[in-house]
């Protein structure tokens, strides 16, 4: 199970919300039912650019010592 402040990516491209997979998001919230997460994604300011609520067969945990991120330009999703 999941936890707010995690850190996730996703597994599928959300292309409405202009995001594809392996995005790395943080989880902003719980819902109550358990099934269901908000997760945030923000720009290297620390804003947010695109907010998405995901089940969780749509994230899988980042392992911060062993992950490298990368880095996507928001309005094109490219290097």
């Amino acid at each position: 199970m999941y936890k707010e402040a995690d850190l996730e990516t996703i597994v599928k491209d959300l292309p409405e919300k202009e995001l594809v997979r392996g995005h790395v998001g943080t989880i902003a919230f719980m819902y109550d039912d358990g099934g269901l997460y908000e997760v945030e994604f923000i720009n290297a300011l620390g804003e947010t650019v695109a907010a998405a609520t995901l089940s969780e067969s749509e994230i899988f945990a980042v392992q911060p010592q062993n992950a490298i991120l990368h880095v996507a330009n928001v309005s094109t999703n490219t290097v």
